[in-house]
């Protein structure tokens, strides 16, 4: 049977997608094999979520194609999807799915194997996309691409997809063109996946989507929510009850989440569950209010610290996260002054801070007042030293306090072998131990910091 190389780049999305496309090609009877070693076939689930990771996309497939140049290449995914033309062109590509059509891939890829050799070069786009095949016009199915996982990478924690899809539009990302539209996926299937992964040990399942605060909305026939209106969460909620109903698991984790979905009663019914992480990631981009009008994002500063607020008030101390971008267009010194004093004023555990990247085909790309590249580095720094400072403080507010720790893997540091995990708020936790813990929930608590950010954890 040939062999596969994989390599996937991007969200937590492509990397479950993944997942399945090397699941189905093992039952398949295909030999996986480490990316750098010589295979017959290289499958890169690519990211186009930025300039650079386009770049980046292609780089790995001519990495593909010169390391074995009469091996099949298969571009996969995002940049397949909104750089069709591109991805035509490029020689180093020989079969190219979009988004939609990963579950397919099996089938895809066989028939192509099967027509290579006979298959005259009727044109580039025949060859490729097997006459248009493998590329569907994303912006125009309303049908959610179902793919079952059995057995993820990681151990003790699995991430599962429920939604694909974006409404937004914010003025940055061109994510809505290459994912298409919001689509759900069916309550029943995401139980039945969440069942099989319980019963194959794993005990924490992570909510994961492209926005998956729109979950169920088409189902409801909504496309659309206002600037300043709440998200409906009773779908999401209703999924999340029944899957803290399923025996085994022990931990449900949430996605990157829409602000404008957390409102009392989420959070108040969310705190019922014991099973339920306290660990949120709100994704803000700016603290200034003109820049959050720029990028199309739909709500304000003040809104947003609202829902945070709403967060502390019904849980003990959660773990709050977020995104920031610096050097957005037109973004002044004072605008990013604003910014940064309103990440002090809220406090987080983690921010990630991203240097804003012009992406062809967004609103962005072409407003005026681009930043430069040195004005975004010194904004970037600023912001990842106050991330440094924020994170630090959170972690020692811990120190000392009952916690569980759900164990993952074995370490070696400074000459030592930990057993290493995460507790419900997702501090990194490791206790000096050769006894082998993982998938294993253990109370206790941290006493001091192994490494910056990492705590030494001691059973009760």
């Amino acid at each position: 049977m040939k062999s596969v190389a994989l390599h996937n780049l991007g969200c937590k999305v492509n990397g479950y997608e993944m997942d399945v496309m090397q699941q189905m090609l093992q039952e398949k009877g295909y030999k996986i094999v480490p990316f750098d070693e010589q295979a017959d076939i290289y499958i890169i689930n690519t990211c186009t979520v930025t300039n650079i990771a386009d770049r980046k996309s292609r780089q790995m497939l001519h990495r593909a194609k010169k390391k074995n140049p009469d091996a099949v290449v298969v571009a996969v995914g995002c940049y397949v999807q909104t750089g069709k033309e591109d991805a035509l062109k490029d020689a180093s590509i020989d079969l190219a799915v979009g988004n939609n059509r990963k579950k397919d891939l099996i089938p895809i890829l066989e028939e192509f194997l099967s027509e290579r050799d006979q298959r005259k070069q009727k044109s580039g786009c025949c060859d490729k996309t097997l006459c248009g095949k493998t590329v569907i016009e994303i912006n125009h199915t309303d049908e959610y691409e179902s793919m079952m996982l059995k057995a993820p990478a990681e151990h003790t924690r699995a991430f599962i997809k429920i939604q694909d899809g974006c409404n937004q539009f914010c003025s940055y990302c061109i994510i809505p063109y290459a994912r298409g539209r919001v689509r759900s996926r069916n309550e029943e299937e995401i139980l039945e996946e969440v069942r099989n992964l319980a019963g194959n040990g794993y005990k924490e399942v992570v909510l994961t989507g492209i926005h998956i605060s729109s979950y169920g909305l088409d189902f409801d026939g909504i496309t659309n929510i206002t600037s300043g209106e709440n998200f409906p969460y009773e779908r999401l909620l209703h999924l999340i009850r029944r899957i803290h109903e399923v025996e085994g698991i022990e931990r449900i984790r949430l996605g990157s989440l829409e602000p404008r979905i957390v409102t009392e009663e989420f959070a108040r019914e969310l705190a019922k569950l014991p099973g339920f992480c306290p660990h949120f990631h709100l994704s803000l981009q700016s603290g200034c209010n003109s820049v959050l009008k720029r990028m199309n994002r739909k709500y304000t500063a003040e809104e947003y610290y609202d829902k945070v607020c709403i967060l502390r008030r019904f849980f003990d101390h959660p773990a709050i996260t977020t995104d920031v971008i610096v050097g957005f267009p037109g973004e002044t010194e004072e605008e990013f002054e604003v910014t940064r004093a309103f990440l002090e004023k809220t406090g987080f555990y983690e921010m990630h801070i991203f240097k804003y990247s012009k992406r062809q085909g967004t609103v962005a790309a072409s407003m005026e007042g681009q930043v430069s590249e040195g004005v975004k580095s010194v904004r970037s720094d600023i912001l990842m030293e106050l991330e440094k400072e924020m994170s630090l403080q959170y972690r020692k507010e811990h120190l000392h306090k009952e916690m569980t720790v759900l164990f993952e893997e074995e370490k070696e540091i400074a000459g030592k072998i930990y057993q290493t995990g995460h507790s419900m708020e997702y501090i990194k936790a490791a206790i000096c131990s050769e006894e082998k813990l993982a998938g294993r929930a253990i109370k206790g608590s941290c006493s001091d910091f192994l490494q910056s950010d990492l705590l030494l954890f001691e059973r009760q």
